[in-house]
């Protein structure tokens, strides 16, 4: 069994079509656990459920953005060791530099390649072979 069929991943987007692309690419990179929420109060939700050991979010979304979401995942103690990987179109350094501040593992840059995700996991989690 590969690391990515271990790994429970949540992929937090507001926009279907986001988390359909995101959880396409997480398929075709061996993914088998992925669930998805439309946002971050939705998203917190699942985590209380069931921790997972990946968290893919967009930065944009209605009901807590990403860096509220990742506040909340950060100051949760049975979902703060969870990899966070926040997803954006914008190239604002000064959020994916509070992103970072706060805990964010990585950042993934809309739109991404398999190639960059992949890349961005792995900077996280080691190869994923």
């Amino acid at each position: 069994m590969s690391i990515a069929e271990k790994i429970k991943v949540l992929i937090v987007d507001d926009q279907v079509t986001s988390r359909l692309l995101l959880s396409d690419a997480l398929t075709q990179l061996g993914f088998k656990q992925i669930t998805a929420a439309g946002d971050g109060e939705q998203g917190m939700k699942i985590m209380a459920e069931q921790p997972h050991h990946l968290v893919i979010s967009d930065f944009n979304m209605p009901k807590k953005d990403g860096i509220e979401f990742l506040q909340m995942v950060r100051a949760n103690p049975n979902t703060k060791k969870a990899a966070f990987i926040i997803l954006t179109a914008q190239g604002d350094r000064a959020l994916v530099q509070k992103a970072a501040s706060l805990g964010a593992n990585n950042v993934l840059a809309k739109p991404f390649t398999i190639e960059k995700m992949k890349a961005a996991i792995e900077a996280v989690f080691g190869a994923l072979k």
